[in-house]
């Protein structure tokens, strides 16, 4: 065993520091949001519109986050991770 990293293992280990980034991220913001459920109720109950709370508005956030960090990781391996991937394939090939 190399004690150099293939470039694959060095791809994976690339692919699990951003998967761990993005998780963490969710995660700080998920326990956040619930944080605030069990210990800032009245903040989350004022009203930011008619009809509308922070909380709700929070809320909303939360899932969009939850999207937007989908997003990232689905751009960062179509543009990153996949090529990296066909390449090695592609020279191992030949």
């Amino acid at each position: 065993m190399s004690l150099h990293p293939t470039r694959l293992e060095a791809l994976a280990a690339a692919r699990w520091r951003i998967a761990l980034r993005l998780t963490g991220a969710m995660v700080l913001l998920y326990f956040g949001f619930i944080s605030l459920v069990a210990f800032g109720r009245r903040l989350l109950a004022m009203l930011v519109m008619p009809g509308l709370t922070l909380g709700i508005l929070l809320g909303a956030l939360v899932i969009v986050a939850s999207w937007l960090l989908t997003w990232v990781y689905v751009r960062w391996a179509n543009a990153h991770y996949d090529r990296q991937v066909e390449a090695i394939g592609v020279e191992e090939r030949r």
